[in-house]
């Protein structure tokens, strides 16, 4: 069973609340320049083609200024370069929420967009994009919303749930005279959702299947190993899943869809995402 985002109410909250705090208990250049009672608007601007996210988190920070927003586009509406919405309320909240404001929805954006950009590139083929938990401190489901806004799936969210085995927990239990039969187990006794091993080698793709492995993670390899040891895994383990993930990007994920794998992880949408260029005109 896979992990699926749970209700984001607390952690909408949290996150505009942490992003509005960042710049301290009072906004000193407004506080100096513009009156407390001027009321103010401003168009909110996508000023490249983009697919739009983060309007949740954005819409509670600016009501947190004391502002309102109107949005003309909805969430994951993939958008030419236009005014997306309107934020109105005294011009102190405005420009105190401007900032923030603007660095949630660029960064959920340029997430959405790039996630958008890779699930397209895999299209007509079974494969489904996930994210990694190369994510910002403190966005995990902030970053993991924007994939799914994209069009991408749900990975671990957290370790709490979901076993992923890897190089070095398959060191751990080597040093420890342990076997990753008795560790998955042990997971599958503990309550796991789901037991996922990375495997580098033929002979570790074999031990995984014959632990039980629900689905194995080959890390950095080419495409066409890939296509090997899941074929491998498949014959040893009928129904077991492949997740690619490592050295992959726009110019090479089709030939990984291809392979046959179920999962392609990328860390570069979340942990090296370019922010999209949004604005706030005051008018």
């Amino acid at each position: 069973m896979a992990e699926t985002l749970p209700d984001l109410s607390a952690d909408v909250e949290r996150v505009a609340r942490a992003a509005l705090e960042e710049d301290g208990p009072r906004d000193l250049t407004t506080l100096v320049t513009v009156p407390r009672t001027t009321l103010g608007s401003a168009a909110v601007e996508l000023r490249e083609p983009g697919v739009v996210a983060g309007l949740r988190y954005a819409e509670t920070l600016a009501r947190l200024a004391g502002c309102g927003v109107t949005w003309d586009v909805t969430e994951g509406s993939e958008v030419a370069p236009r005014r997306i919405g309107t934020v109105e309320g005294t011009l102190a909240g405005l420009l105190r929420a401007e900032r923030p404001f603007l660095n949630l929805l660029q960064r959920a954006a340029g997430i959405a967009t790039a996630t958008r950009a890779c699930v397209r590139a895999v299209a007509g083929t079974p494969c489904r994009i996930l994210h990694t938990r190369k994510t910002a401190p403190g966005l995990r489901l902030f970053d993991a919303a924007a994939v799914v806004v994209g069009g991408g799936r749900v990975h671990r969210l957290s370790l709490a749930s979901t076993v992923l085995v890897k190089d070095n927990h398959w060191r751990a239990l080597l040093e420890g005279g342990g076997t990753l039969r008795e560790a998955l187990a042990r997971a599958r006794r503990k309550g796991a959702l789901e037991c996922q091993v990375e495997v580098e080698s033929e002979e570790q793709v074999e031990e995984a299947c014959a632990a039980g492995a629900d689905r194995l993670l080959i890390d950095n390899r080419t495409a066409e190993v890939v296509r090997a040891w899941a074929e491998r895994a498949r014959r040893l383990r009928p129904g077991i899943r492949i997740e690619a993930s490592g050295g992959i990007t726009l110019a090479n994920i089709r030939a990984y869809a291809e392979a046959g794998v179920d999962f392609i992880s990328l860390g570069a949408i979340t942990h090296s995402v370019r922010a999209l260029d949004v604005a706030l005109t005051l008018g």
